[in-house]
């Protein structure tokens, strides 16, 4: 019984070692063919993405493309509707739309780019599309200096071009090739989604059954781990517990040196706004002043100009003493004017007459007033890069920005050493430059070798009357003016320099779509007029508050020969042309009580389209609509007798044309 007993033990210990062998070769089985269908499964939903992401591709291609020939329809359907208004809204939603069909056009590309023919017609279509910017540009520049028959004209040449035709094509070519490979690609994301399911649902069943044998086996060792389980409950709360709590501890230690990071930054930005607010105000204070002080100190030179000029041009063989004195009193006079001028560039009150210009070009072109200005010891270097953008802006204030900025470069180098002067394109983010937004400009950068500023010095370039110079050798506007311009043609300026380094003075200046050279005002400096044959003796209505300034013109018109008609307000002048039907021209004044000068142009231009007009100012300010003068005759105060007769002689000119030209 007892050898009998042994081998019973014997074999129900082999039994139960079968049996644990055969559970773990199952479990193993089990557990490889699970592992297998997981990476099965997972390689399915891979190839089921990819082909999903290559549906999208070619859904989002086809999107594309259509939107792109939708943007380039509304752009040349808003083009004709700006030849035919020259709404300059219109014009806008023109630019608009071209601009993004540009941006279309680049997402095109860059979704063609793995496929060679499709990048071949993205490419040709980009080609096309800056030739038809090219067509449409001469219809959108001709309307938008309001020549609208040529602009229809060329809009219709347009219409007619075959890179209209062709691009069409070309698009519809892009769009059904893809359509036909987004077909393919849908039909094989199908196929992948159906694998990826089948297999799917294999593993959920075989995860059902294993988790029923996970159930059976736990039921089994459920209560082996019990005892276990409750002993290590108690350690693992505690642990959990001191985990939470570090946890909080730290939370609470990250915001509160986010907190203090938080308020420092606050604290430093505060103290930047601050200051900047100081300055700004401070600036804009002194800017209100010398506005002010100009307007009635040009009004006086007016007086002054006129009265000298008209005595030297009546004194014939008195005392030569006579003679001296006067010229020393009108030297003393223009030189006020010239001052004033200075300042009402730094107050941002000077009227600017802008136009588009090449600022390559004309930087090119003052190289010879350079070299006269700045002597032979100083080494100019011109560094225009290519196809430089052009601006809007006055070409004499941009000329006298630069001459400006090379004296201040020759002061600092004590009249020897090298001054460059660069001129490129940038795209700037916003506030990455002063308070400029964000954009396209055009960067002229002077830089010289001279001895550099400190940071005191450099905060305090900018603010009127300030100089390091000696006296007598600077005003302290010349940067002010540089900066009231700039800020006044809706550009920035930046400095950079530091003690022993030189100085390098920025100009960004906004790019200027459209064409050069066009809207310069018709009474440029030193540009001698000549009357009509029958405009002597002419009858001129002079419209002045400033009894004064009236009274001098009034002199200057009589010594000239015509017959001058004062009065002194803009309600005045309108009963006067009423009953006066003789009148061949106006003199008006721009800032007046009541009725401002362009307000009186635009009632005149409607009563009496015929009649001639010459704009006299001294001072524009918020009154004054500086915009209002382009194109028109201006003489600015104070001004001599001789100025007086040309653009008189100018403006009657015109008047007489303006019938014929009508």
């Amino acid at each position: 019984m007892g050898r009998e007993g042994i081998e019973a033990t014997d074999e129900g210990a082999l039994r139960d070692a079968w049996r644990r062998g055969l559970a773990s070769v199952t479990a193993l089985a089990a557990a490889a063919a699970l592992i297998a269908l997981v990476f099965l499964v997972a390689s399915s939903n891979r190839e089921r993405d990819a082909a999903l992401q290559r549906e999208r591709h070619s859904y989002e291609l086809v999107i594309v493309s259509r939107a792109l020939d939708a943007a380039l329809a509304r752009s040349e359907a808003a083009l004709g509707r700006y030849v035919v208004s020259s709404d300059k809204q219109t014009g806008a939603l023109y630019y608009d739309e071209w601009r993004r069909a540009g941006r279309l056009l680049n997402r095109l590309r860059e979704l063609t780019r793995d496929n060679a023919e499709q990048a071949a017609l993205a490419t040709e279509l980009a080609q096309l599309y800056e030739a038809r910017g090219r067509e449409l540009a001469a219809p959108a520049s001709r309307s938008n200096y309001r020549r609208g028959w040529e602009a229809v004209g060329l809009f219709y040449q347009a219409g007619q071009a075959a890179s209209l035709t062709r691009i069409t094509a070309i698009l519809t070519k892009i769009s059904d090739h893809e359509r036909a490979v987004l077909r393919q690609r849908s039909q094989l994301a199908a196929m992948s989604a159906e694998r990826s399911n089948y297999l799917a649902a294999l593993l959920s069943g075989l995860g059902v059954l294993l988790v029923l044998a996970a159930m059976g086996l736990g039921w089994a060792t459920v209560g082996a781990f019990t005892e276990r389980r409750l002993a290590r409950r108690d350690a693992l709360a505690e642990a959990e517990r001191a985990e939470t709590l570090e946890q909080a501890v730290a939370e609470r230690t990250r915001e509160l040196r986010e907190a203090n990071e938080s308020l420092r930054r606050e604290g430093m930005e505060r103290a930047a706004a601050e200051a900047q607010l100081r300055q700004v105000q401070k600036m804009e204070a002194v800017g209100q002043l010398t506005g002010g002080i100009a307007h009635d100190f040009n009004n006086m030179l007016a007086v002054v100009v006129g009265g000298l000029d008209l005595a030297r041009r009546r004194l014939d063989h008195e005392a030569q003493e006579v003679g001296r004195h006067l010229d020393n009193a009108m030297e003393g006079a223009n030189r006020a004017a010239a001052l004033t001028k200075r300042l009402l560039a730094f107050a941002r009150a000077e009227p600017l007459l802008p136009e588009g210009l090449d600022p390559a070009g004309l930087i090119a072109g003052m190289s010879d007033l350079l070299d006269r200005a700045l002597g032979e010891r100083i080494r100019v270097r011109l560094i225009p890069a290519e196809n430089v953008w052009p601006v809007w802006c006055d070409p004499s204030q941009f000329e006298n920005a630069i001459l400006n900025l090379a004296v201040n470069g020759r002061d600092a180098m004590d009249g020897e050493g090298d001054l460059t002067i660069e001129a490129d394109n940038v795209t700037l983010g916003a506030g990455e430059v002063g308070h400029a937004p964000a954009g396209d400009y055009v960067r002229i950068a002077v830089t010289d070798t001279g001895i550099g500023m400190s940071p005191e010095v450099r905060d305090r370039a900018f603010e009127p009357f300030f100089t390091t110079k000696p006296v007598g050798k600077g005003t302290g506007l010349g940067l002010s003016q540089i900066f009231g311009f700039i800020r006044q043609s809706e550009g920035e300026i930046a400095i950079r320099s530091a003690p022993g380094e030189g100085t390098t003075v920025t100009l960004y200046l906004p790019r200027h779509i459209g064409a050069t050279g066009v809207d310069r005002d018709r009474t440029r400096d030193n540009v001698v007029a000549v009357a009509p044959a029958d405009a002597a003796g002419a009858t001129i209505l002079v419209v002045e508050d400033d009894p004064r300034v009236r009274t001098a013109t009034v002199g200057a018109l009589v010594e000239l020969g015509y017959r001058p008609l004062p009065c002194g307000s803009g309600e005045e002048a309108l009963g006067l042309l009423a009953g006066h039907p003789e009148i061949r021209l106006v003199i008006t004044d721009v800032v007046m009580p009541g009725m401002t000068g362009p307000e009186l142009a635009e009632e005149i231009a409607r009563r009496h389209p015929a009649l001639g007009l010459l704009f006299v100012t001294g001072f524009v300010g918020e009154a004054g609509e500086a915009g209002q003068l382009t194109g028109r005759d201006v003489l600015r105060k104070p001004f001599t007798v001789s100025a007086l007769e040309s653009a008189v002689a100018g403006a009657l000119a015109r008047s007489t044309a303006a019938p014929d030209a009508a």
